[in-house]
């Protein structure tokens, strides 16, 4: 499985151990989350407004353009379908003015004028002459109005009534359907006859099958009912009704958005056809129409989703690095402000110890005066010189002053190198001094402590103070971690040439994989509730830091603990800062101070 806990940022599950359990902690979490929020609006808030005006916009000039352009198509091809029918119109009432009565009844006549009009614009089936009385006079053609008399219809009752007429197309010729067209031409003694011809319906259907349309789109010719004058694609065939809802014809070219019988979104371009019972239709699906504009529209968001995604990583990526930078800064001030804290605490410690080592030297002095002086006197009296329990009473007090003397020294040791110097430093013989402040301890609890020096170890130039609390921090934490018999082992030896490793192991109960990453930071302690403030380890890392060193730690639990120091041979360059905080009044009053402890 992915571990992402690789990715996690060292702040993130960060928490200030110094403010408490019951305070609001400074969360380095919360703050990135806000700025990454804050960012993400700011950036992002006007891309997308942007993006869904663009969409809003572009979607509907696409969608008034697709309106448009089906009303262009329905208006070309209506002014195609009136003018074929105008065209014919025109050329039966040209033969009527053209020719008398009596020149279209001589025979033979309008058999020619039939011929021309098929050869002069086609479309023409027959020709008949039509009198008041509804008798045919003469006729052209194969059809059957040859009978000398014919009933009155609704084509020569409106040819009639309004001296133009145009019917719907029949099937009355077979595979060839037609429509017929009628006109009255009056005379000029009052009467009138009637001009009639039936022409091709292919007429109508060729300018409609001439359109380049998509698949699932349709144009057709129907009537005032909804019946199909010419061929459909997709909304039926010839003389059907078509499944959808005929809207009232009104003067010119018009679209609307509707449903079909299938539920589909389509957009309806209409128009009627002038002097006729004929209804354009174009039928355009507009889910085809809208993928056209939607393809590149995703395409379009497809980048932007991608433009997103890059953004968004960059806005985690830069959070992460500032908060990083801000709690890396942060975790310096806390700890140089921990360290001059604990610092000041060892210095008092140090005052103190001087104090009162001072303090029992004077006594210890006129013990040791006055017991050497009656260890003396016993000497010269023959009457105690030979008393050997005097005498041995004697030696112990004389031990015990000597053993005192020693804790003195040592105290005044430590405390005389609290001060920070830079110096000659025997580390052997720093950790085996800070051992001797454990030694009792050891005894009392049976712990094993060995030191172990591989190879030949120099001396190096450091401060002595810093290194003396490094290790006594170390040493006080593993006796702290081991019960009675444990083992303590302190290994010494050469890491390169430029640098020495002393390694602190004991035989504890060792530390959590958990807490190992935060060992460091100030105020965490594994042993909360025992009198621990968290800050050795803290102080440790950053006297070790300062020394240019290097410290790692590796835990088994119920195994123990391991710390290894790295210090470097030479010490690291005293920064500019540095050396000016350290005035000569101040080293002056310390060498005084130096020489009036070895003075007393």
């Amino acid at each position: 499985m992915l571990n992402l806990s690789r990715f996690k940022p060292r702040f993130w599950d960060y928490q200030d151990a110094a403010s408490g359990p019951g305070s609001s902690h400074f969360s380095f979490r919360r703050k990135w989350l806000m700025i990454v929020v804050f960012t993400t609006v700011v950036t992002l808030a006007p891309l997308l407004v942007m993006t869904l005006v663009d969409y809003r916009l572009t979607r509907q000039a696409f969608e008034s353009e697709a309106t448009m352009g089906t009303a262009r198509m329905v208006s070309n091809t209506w002014r195609s379908v009136s003018f074929l029918l105008s065209q014919r119109r025109a050329a039966l009432e040209f033969v009527a003015r053209d020719n008398s009565l009596p020149d279209l009844l001589a025979p033979g006549r309008l058999d020619a004028i039939l011929a021309n009009l098929q050869g002069g614009m086609g479309g023409f089936m027959d020709l008949g002459v039509v009198d008041i009385d509804c008798t045919v006079q003469a006729y052209a053609g194969t059809g059957a109005l040859r009978s000398s008399r014919v009933k009155p219809t609704t084509c020569f009752d409106h040819a009639v009534a309004n001296g133009f007429f145009i019917s719907d197309v029949t099937a009355d010729q077979g595979q060839n359907h037609g429509l017929v067209i009628a006109i009255r031409h009056d005379l000029d003694n009052g009467g009138f006859f009637v001009l009639r011809s039936t022409l091709d319906a292919g007429l109508l259907a060729v300018p409609v099958m001439q359109l380049a349309l998509d698949e699932g789109d349709d144009a057709f010719i129907v009537n005032t009912e909804g019946i199909l004058q010419t061929p459909a694609r997709q909304y039926g065939r010839h003389f059907e009704k078509v499944p959808l809802a005929i809207p009232e014809a009104v003067d010119g070219t018009r679209t609307l958005r509707t449903v079909d019988q299938a539920g589909r979104s389509i957009l309806m371009g209409i128009a009627p056809i002038p002097d006729s019972p004929f209804l354009l239709m174009m039928i355009r699906q507009e889910s085809g129409i809208m993928d056209l504009w939607l393809k590149p529209r995703m395409r379009l968001i497809g980048f932007l989703l991608f433009s997103i995604a890059i953004i968004l990583v960059s806005i985690m990526g830069v959070a992460t690095y500032l908060v990083n930078r801000i709690h890396a800064a942060d975790q310096r001030r806390v700890q140089a402000l921990h360290q001059v804290e604990y610092a000041n605490k060892l210095s008092s410690i140090g005052r103190l110890a001087s104090g009162v080592a001072h303090e029992i030297n004077n006594p210890l002095a006129i013990i040791n005066q006055k017991a050497g002086l009656i260890k003396d006197l016993f000497t010269i009296n023959s009457d105690h010189s030979g008393n050997e329990k005097l005498m041995r009473l004697v030696d112990d007090v004389l031990a015990s002053v000597r053993r005192c003397g020693t804790i003195t020294r040592r105290l005044l040791d430590f405390a005389r190198h609290m001060e920070s110097s830079i110096e000659a430093v025997d580390i052997e013989a720093i950790i085996r001094q800070v051992l001797g402040f454990m030694e009792k301890e050891a005894e009392r609890r049976c712990i094993v402590v060995s030191v172990t020096v591989q190879g030949i170890i120099p001396t190096f130039e450091s401060d002595r103070g810093n290194v003396q609390q490094i290790f006594l921090n170390l040493i006080n934490n593993a006796f702290a971690a081991m019960g009675d018999g444990g083992r303590l082992d302190v290994t010494i030896g050469r890491k390169d040439t430029t640098h020495i490793t002393v390694t602190v192991a004991d035989s504890g109960h060792g530390i959590p994989e958990a807490d190992l990453k935060r060992i460091f930071e100030p105020f965490f302690s594994t042993r909360t509730g025992h009198g621990s403030t968290g800050l050795g380890l803290s102080v440790t890392y950053g006297m070790v830091s300062e020394m240019s060193g290097e410290i790692t730690v590796s835990s088994q639990l119920n195994r123990g603990t391991r710390f290894m120091v790295t210090l470097p041979l030479k010490p690291p360059p005293l920064s500019s800062a540095v050396a000016c905080a350290v005035s000569p009044a101040n080293n002056a009053a310390a060498d005084r101070q130096i020489t009036e402890d070895k003075t007393t």
